[in-house]
């Protein structure tokens, strides 16, 4: 008796590191098709760095002439907002691979195989965020042209690579979940594009949460992209002028990006219908 009760806490246990294995396992090979699409149009990685470039080497220093609030280099400060702004704008967009893959036919496979959905859009969620990564690389290298006081330190560059691929995840997923709900292209690059900009100006990504008037200033508070922005402030400025909140900013994004995920599962199936 005593072996079988000890055999099944056992049995159970290994079932579950099993199914747990094979979710996965399942998950990174989905993101690793998505991944290599990027072959296919290399340029396109390129062409991205034409917003951020804008952003830090055109706004920013002329922005910078002004006296700012916080801190005496306004560049330092609005790099890593810049590269949250590039995670959203990837990000925002992706939902719209599903309703492609819906016109190919490609959800009916997807949706017929033993994969878990949730598995379907993590795989997908994680894709985005390898695409947000070059936007890292991207942004680092116009931070050194523009003299930017970086953090080099592996952890702190870890740190960002984490945030970004967070970031992505949480961004793309919720770009899902609304192409699941509209299922229609046009409705949905008008929906992305309405919900952009009131994210990011609605975040911390350019001027301080202090200088906000007190009804933006609960946006923010609930908007994910400011959590986004204040962990990458915190890891990539060799002396930020704000305190992160490191622990609160990742617990944010990884409970956004589960929600999402869980919510975009149970849409997933409504698309291809």
């Amino acid at each position: 008796m005593k072996h079988a009760a000890s055999a099944a806490p056992a049995g159970a246990l290994a079932s579950a590191l099993w199914a747990t294995g094979s979710f996965l396992r399942k998950t990174f090979i989905l993101a690793e098709l998505e991944v290599r699409k990027l072959s296919h149009d290399p340029t396109e990685l390129f062409s991205r760095a034409i917003q951020p470039a804008l952003w830090l080497l055109v706004f920013g220093q002329v922005f910078g002439r002004f006296r700012y609030h916080g801190t005496g280099n306004y560049q330092e400060f609005i790099a890593p907002g810049i590269l949250a702004q590039s995670v959203l704008f990837i990000a925002i967009f992706y939902g719209i691979t599903i309703i492609w893959e819906r016109d190919l036919g490609l959800i009916h496979k997807f949706l017929v195989s033993p994969t878990p959905r949730e598995a379907l859009v993590l795989g997908k969620a994680l894709s985005a965020g390898v695409r947000a990564l070059t936007q890292a690389v991207i942004v680092y290298l116009l931070a050194l042209l523009a003299h930017v006081h970086l953090n080099w330190n592996p952890l702190a560059l870890l740190g960002v690579m984490v945030v970004c691929v967070l970031g992505a995840a949480c961004f793309s997923t919720f770009s899902l979940c609304i192409a699941c709900l509209v299922k229609t292209r046009e409705r949905f690059m008008g929906i992305g594009q309405m919900m952009t900009m009131p994210l990011f100006f609605a975040s911390n990504a350019i001027y301080p949460i202090d200088l906000m008037p007190s009804w933006l200033k609960g946006i923010a508070q609930v908007n994910p992209l400011t959590y986004e922005v204040d962990a990458l402030r915190g890891m990539m400025l060799a002396a930020p002028s704000v305190q992160p909140h490191l622990l609160l900013d990742f617990a944010v994004l990884v409970g956004f990006t589960t929600f999402l995920v869980l919510v975009g599962a149970r849409l997933y199936k409504g698309v291809a219908t």
